[in-house]
């Protein structure tokens, strides 16, 4: 069963770790991630971008395949099903749709439109009992087409959005989605605990988090981040995988042509760096 994410990321910041963010492109990486979480006996979360949304056919048809895996699956962990980086009409589509937890990203408004728009949704995911998730300070790289220089957030304007009663939020700290390049100056924790004073105990979440070496990650969940976001890291071991499987001509060799023979490499890989994740957020046996 979907639940809403509020629960699990309150418990991990009370727990010092952190509840992994694994973003969906299709029913492979759905089945791997929730398999691994299943596995290791960790809550997760699965996020889906706006264009993955798109990719897979629209919001229903990803809510409706996750509901039926989870059932399917006998899958008795937390399962947050969660819009990545969504805009208002896109937050409303999704809880249409049965998702359980939203992120709406108003980075990009002026304060006072981003604090009206986030009031809305939260009144309007509250009552469903769906979990709201706000972005104050834009994360670096690109996703899904909108570009960012990974600002670092005003921890005055962070106060502005979390006292709105969003569940948890995205403050930027210098983080970046993709990979990270050679010059990165590091993730900007003065800013982060500067925003954790502000706030209190309400979830941090880390966007970017492919490439932030381990020490970091450790440093970022002990001053309150409780989700971290992954899917560049996924998507580069997918590709590794399949790539090696055509590179060594097994595609070719039997009935290896079969789609689900192709795919069963990335499959297993994107397993493998899920769990090695949630071994270092901490969120294994934390169901």
């Amino acid at each position: 069963m979907l639940v809403s994410a509020t629960k699990m990321l309150q418990d991990a910041v009370k727990g010092k770790y952190a509840v992994g963010q694994f973003n969906i492109n299709n029913l492979e990486w759905t089945k791997a991630i929730l398999q691994t979480a299943q596995e290791n006996n960790s809550p997760v979360i699965l996020g889906v971008s706006e264009g993955a949304g798109k990719y897979m056919t629209g919001m229903k048809t990803v809510a409706a395949m996750v509901k039926a895996m989870i059932e399917d699956l006998n899958i008795t962990v937390p399962v947050a099903l969660h819009l990545d980086h969504g805009s208002y009409d896109a937050c409303l589509k999704c809880i249409d749709a049965g998702f359980s937890s939203v992120m709406f990203d108003g980075s990009h408004f002026p304060i006072e439109e981003n604090v009206q728009k986030t009031t809305e949704l939260v009144n309007i995911c509250h009552s469903k009992g769906i979990s709201i998730e706000a972005e104050v300070g834009s994360i670096g790289g690109e996703e899904d087409g909108v570009i960012g220089a990974g600002e670092v957030a005003d921890p005055e304007e962070c106060k502005k959005i979390a006292d709105l009663g969003v569940d948890f939020l995205a403050a930027g700290i210098g983080n970046i989605h993709g990979k990270y390049p050679e010059n990165w100056k590091g993730l900007d924790f003065d800013a982060l605990g500067a925003t954790k004073k502000l706030i209190g105990d309400l979830p941090l979440v880390l966007h970017g988090g492919t490439g932030i070496p381990a020490d970091m990650i450790k440093t970022a969940i002990s001053l309150g981040v409780a989700k971290i976001n992954v899917n560049t890291e996924c998507q580069l071991y997918f590709q590794a995988a399949t790539r090696k499987y055509i590179e060594e001509g097994k595609d070719l060799i039997g009935k290896g042509f079969d789609p689900r023979k192709i795919l069963a490499p990335g499959f297993e890989a994107i397993k493998e760096i899920v769990k090695e994740k949630m071994e270092l957020f901490g969120s294994i046996d934390k169901a």
